[in-house]
């Protein structure tokens, strides 16, 4: 009988080896540019043709290789990253294995070109489908130059699955990007036909580096923390950015480019403590950490990792996102000036308690709000008074790739607009204040670190309110009655498609309870499969907190005003409702005197 199992053919099981390693021209340029990396090149070009499937050059200026070493680079485990297998467990570089080179060259049209740093003359090597054809000394320059030609060519199954050229040119400038932000000491260059995509000289910081690639980013926050031998670093989205609820998200660990679901699970959790809003948010995050704490060898591209305290790092990078995000600023108004300003609009409101001249003619940096019975201060005469102290007529402009500034400052309530909006100053300029959604702010915090020691307080009712409700928001109310017990209600069905409410909150008002409850059921339908208690919490503590705080087109006393903005600093996450909408947007200081051509 013959034998069924048979060695497979050395060629064959490169092609296998390659389709793990090569998925596409993509895969090519992150595999050969990282080895130039490792080669200690300080500028790297990229060529592509057609989206790389017709060509990809990747040259670099790093060491090169002798013509013994070029020869054995394209052998199948021959690598000069590792020599024993305790080496693993400390990797330091980006590639190790030794596979990428054969198995790139075993799909294609090959060519190496190499010259080490002591050598005069260079090495050229060509392999087509896995075969040496020709290996020859050559005039080059110091480096490396690979070229990749038609790719998977030998392999119709294969190329019959890449993309069009423009979505494999679009791959290709993703992974140049992400390079190019983990290593920004190295200058990299990226032409797809002829045309220039990515052009980034070296430079010394990853903000430099940001900048290149997306110019001012003043929506990004800068995330710093070292803590138990981990260092983060990196710019985050803030909570305020209204943009995309979706970003680009990159992620390095001891600089090599990964995806890693404990990582990405953090991110959304950093997020969700502020918002209930749903978002991928921009990250461009690095870790550096002990090699011998993670292995780097579990998948076949490297993508993946596997830390040795996993709970540690998503902790770690939990806290860290959480402290930029509750740190970040708030959005900036920019004005143009206008020739002729109009009267003041009949919708701004003051206060009877400012008409009355309780209000101080100039505000004093770092003064508190007029207490009652104030005087307003006076003025010398003829002109303003005296700049206080230690303050010069310019500030220092402020940089304009990531924020990291602190709390809010306290303000001082002028007035409101349409009765919605409250128009504060402070030292640094002027801030419009959406009163709904920051009260809506501090009353969710207020309830959420309430819930974490006692139920709120609850009102029972005399008479028990009977609503009727849509099926699945019946059921959504009914199988969350422990949770809504927490928040005060006492819900209990009452038929198939009504509930009886025997107490509702305290906070809240007869009509406002109703209206909640049934904002509730609908929003808490999607819950019913798979929620955990505190996501399934803190959707009701958000709509409770909206349905009881103050609403556009409300009158507010100064008190009011006040108390709301005194309320808000003391909030951890300031800049947005626990909906995502944004809380304040600021006139700067700079931004008043640039428009008056003060500056």
């Amino acid at each position: 009988m013959a034998a069924r199992i048979t060695r497979l053919p050395p060629d064959l099981a490169n092609q296998i080896a390659a389709g793990e390693v090569v998925e596409r021209p993509a895969s090519v340029v992150k595999e050969l540019v990282e080895n130039a990396i490792d080669a200690g090149a300080h500028r790297i070009a990229i060529h592509i043709e057609l989206g790389g499937k017709k060509l990809v050059r990747v040259e670099d200026d790093g060491e090169g290789m002798t013509p013994e070493d070029a020869k054995l680079a394209i052998e199948r485990h021959a690598t000069s990253k590792i020599r024993r297998a305790e080496d693993l467990a400390a990797i330091l570089t980006l590639g190790f294995r030794g596979e990428a080179l054969p198995s790139i060259a075993s799909v294609s049209h090959f060519v190496l070109r190499t010259r080490s740093r002591e050598r005069d003359t260079g090495t050229e090597v060509r392999v087509n489908g896995g075969f040496v054809t020709a290996a020859s000394e050559v005039a080059a320059a110091g480096g490396t130059a690979i070229e990749v030609h038609d790719l998977f060519y030998n392999l119709p199954a294969r190329r019959k699955f890449l993309k069009g050229d423009a979505a494999e040119a679009a791959q290709v400038s993703r992974v140049t990007t992400q390079l190019a932000l983990a290593y920004p000491e190295v200058g990299f260059t990226l032409t797809s036909g002829g045309r220039t995509v990515v052009q980034c000289p070296p430079v010394a910081t990853l903000g430099d580096r940001l900048y290149q690639l997306y110019g001012d980013r003043d929506d990004l926050l800068q995330v710093r923390k070292e803590v138990g031998g981990i260092r983060l670093s990196g710019y985050i989205a803030s909570l305020a950015e209204q943009g995309p609820t979706r970003g680009p998200q990159h992620l390095f660990i001891n600089r090599r480019m990964v995806k890693d679901r404990t990582i990405a699970h953090a991110i959304i959790t950093a997020y969700s403590v502020a918002s209930i809003k749903e978002r991928s948010p921009e990250v461009h995050l690095f870790i550096e950490m002990p090699p011998d704490a993670l292995d780097v060898n579990v998948h076949p591209t490297k993508a993946e990792v596997r830390f040795r305290d996993q709970s540690f790092v998503h902790e770690v990078v939990r806290r860290a996102l959480m402290d930029a995000l509750g740190a970040g600023g708030v959005p900036q108004l920019q004005l143009r000036p206008e020739t002729a300003p109009g009267p003041l609009p009949s919708a701004v409101t003051l206060p009877g308690v400012l008409a009355g001249g309780m209000f101080p003619n100039r505000w004093v940096p770092g003064a508190a709000g007029p207490a009652p019975g104030a005087r307003p201060r006076e003025l010398p005469p003829g002109g303003d008074a005296a700049p206080a102290p230690g303050r010069g007529a310019a500030e220092t402009e402020a940089p304009n790739l990531g924020r990291t500034a602190g709390e809010i400052r306290p303000m001082i309530p002028l007035g409101q607009f349409r009765d919605t909006f409250i128009i504060a100053i402070d030292d640094e300029g002027i801030a419009i204040i959406d009163q709904h959604v920051a009260h809506e702010r501090v009353l969710f915090e207020r309830v959420m670190q309430t819930l974490t020691t006692r139920p709120l307080e609850s009102q029972r009712l005399l008479v028990p309110l009977v609503i009727d409700l849509p099926a699945a928001a019946h059921q959504a109310l009914v199988s969350r009655a422990p949770e809504l017990e927490r928040l005060g209600y006492d819900v209990e069905p009452f038929g198939d498609s009504t509930i009886k409410v025997s107490a509702v909150p305290a906070l809240l008002t007869m009509e406002g309870s109703s209206k909640a409850l049934l904002a509730l059921g609908e929003d808490l339908e999607g819950l019913d499969r798979g929620a955990h208690v505190h996501e399934a919490l803190q959707r009701i503590a958000a709509l409770t907190a909206c349905h009881a705080a103050v609403k556009a087109h409300d009158p507010l006393t100064y008190e009011k005003m006040t108390h709301i903005l005194d309320e808000l600093r003391a909030t951890s996450y300031s800049t947005i409702c626990p909906h995502g909408r944004p809380v304040m947007l600021r006139l700067t200081r700079r931004e008043i005197e640039k428009n008056f051509e003060r500056i």
